[in-house]
């Protein structure tokens, strides 16, 4: 006997409004954009389209699908077993930081209120971590008309993205990859001498070990499946400088902070994802240390999934007019 069919709202109401994965996934309308989905579509326990959510292929095959459909990009892969971002998360971190970079603009004819989003490629984005999948340059670009740097300490990883860009015409000479040679630096080696970056971008690293990194894949398998999972299967893949580092998200957001201050005039607005509430406490006192001029928390969230964007600017508020008249405006 088949399960009652499941009710599912009409919207993931938890997403930013502008986001364009809102809705449930129309199989229909992907596997038109990318056939090759089709073969992992099949109808689940309550009689939905869906596709296996715990086999690595599949999840690639339908970020394929969702980056050609929304976003018009004809070629798009990893290396195996790297990180395969879940789209819509990635998506909605891109357009809370265009409403905060909107939310800096002086009023003005036409801009009563001052929130007008700045598009188009004069706007620089550096997305550190850039991945093998190169994903939030291609919706930061296709969204807003930003460029981007991104950065990585993965040879490989710079690679794949370097290849995305290459076969992908619109993302020619909007996004550039750019090696870390240290491992232990964040900007130096990447932001260059008289560089100007708007918003910097960062999902860290989660776990502080490989093991906890493992642990973590098996525990939520077995809250998914109910029922015990002995071998991790990273459905999202990521190799183990994408999953963990020392000190895990919290060394990495506080060394982020104390690094930045270096390139305090450098950047408008800094960022980052804090996936754990427990780590604000180490962030907030790194920028008090640092005496970051202005920071916010954005929360966000995606189905049971919390996490927040925490922002911080060393800008005082007339610089900031400046920086804006002078970059944006110009």
């Amino acid at each position: 006997m088949l399960p009652d069919k499941k009710e599912h709202p009409k919207e993931k109401a938890g997403l930013h409004p502008r986001n364009k994965h809102r809705e449930r996934y129309d199989f229909k309308q992907l596997i038109s954009s990318c056939p090759e989905l089709g073969r992992f579509v099949k109808l689940n326990d309550y009689q939905d389209e869906s596709i296996d959510f715990f086999n690595p292929e599949a999840v690639k095959t339908l970020n394929k699908a969702l980056l050609k459909h929304y976003y018009d990009i004809d070629y798009w892969d990893i290396p195996k077993n790297y990180l395969c971002p879940p789209i819509p998360g990635r998506a909605d971190y891109i357009h809370h930081i265009a409403d905060l970079l909107g939310q800096q603009q002086p009023a003005g004819p036409g801009n009563n209120t001052g929130n007008k989003i700045p598009r188009g490629n004069k706007v620089k984005c550096l997305d550190i971590g850039v991945g093998a999948n190169c994903v939030y340059p291609i919706i930061g670009n296709k969204e807003y008309g930003w460029s981007f740097i991104g950065s990585d300490i993965d040879p490989v990883a710079i690679k794949s993205a370097d290849k995305i860009i290459q076969l992908n015409p619109g993302l020619q000479g909007q996004v550039e990859c750019r090696w870390q040679s240290n491992p232990k630096n964040i900007f130096s080696g990447i932001i260059q001498k008289d560089e100007h970056i708007d918003i910097t971008i960062c999902n860290p690293p989660f776990h502080a070990s490989s093991a906890e990194a493992q642990a973590g894949a098996v525990r939520k398998l077995r809250n998914l499946k109910q029922k015990n999972i002995a071998k991790p299967i990273l459905n999202f893949g990521g190799q183990n400088n994408e999953l963990w580092c020392q000190g895990g998200e919290e060394r990495f957001v506080s060394d982020m902070i104390f690094q930045s201050k270096e390139f305090a005039g450098s950047c408008f607005w800094f960022s980052t994802l804090v996936s754990k509430q427990a780590n604000l406490k180490r962030a907030y006192q790194a920028l008090k240390i640092t005496q970051a001029v202005e920071i916010k928390t954005i929360p966000m969230s995606q189905g049971n999934k919390t996490s927040r964007i925490v922002a911080w600017t060393f800008l005082t508020p007339a610089q900031k007019i400046k920086w804006i008249k002078t970059r944006w405006l110009a």
